[in-house]
């Protein structure tokens, strides 16, 4: 008759659990550090998207500009809401060329709640196509 060895499994199943387990415990010890990942990863995503619609803005703002048209309003037309209600618009005309600059706040998690303390900003310039005055 075969007897199992203490602390080992043998071919019938029988004798210790062993680690029977341990992947569940690894598991929920992993899910605070996979979370935090998926976060972090989700807020360079937000950084990301306030930069393109930073850059977005500007060249919306300096094409509108350039042809006489309102700026500001331009850059804002296209924003998402969260991200309207804090932007900053610059404009100006220096030697033929129409310059643009959007401010917008970084959102923290969600868009609309709470803002990170520093800005993102993007720049454009276009020539300008109205007849010197």
């Amino acid at each position: 008759m075969h007897r199992p060895t203490p602390g080992r499994r043998d071919a019938t199943g029988g004798g210790r659990r062993g680690d029977a387990g341990q992947v569940t415990v690894e598991f929920l010890g992993m899910v605070p550090l996979i979370l935090l990942t998926l976060v972090l990863l989700w807020q360079f995503v937000l950084v990301g998207y306030t930069f393109t619609l930073a850059g977005n803005a500007a060249d919306e703002a300096a094409r509108a500009g350039a042809v006489g048209d309102d700026c500001a309003a331009a850059a804002s037309a296209d924003l998402p809401a969260a991200w309207r209600s804090g932007a900053a618009v610059g404009c100006g005309e220096s030697g033929g060329l129409v310059t643009a600059t959007v401010t917008l706040t970084v959102p923290v998690l969600f868009p609309g709640a709470v803002s990170f303390p520093f800005d993102v900003t993007g720049d454009a310039a276009a020539v300008s196509e109205e007849p010197p005055q």
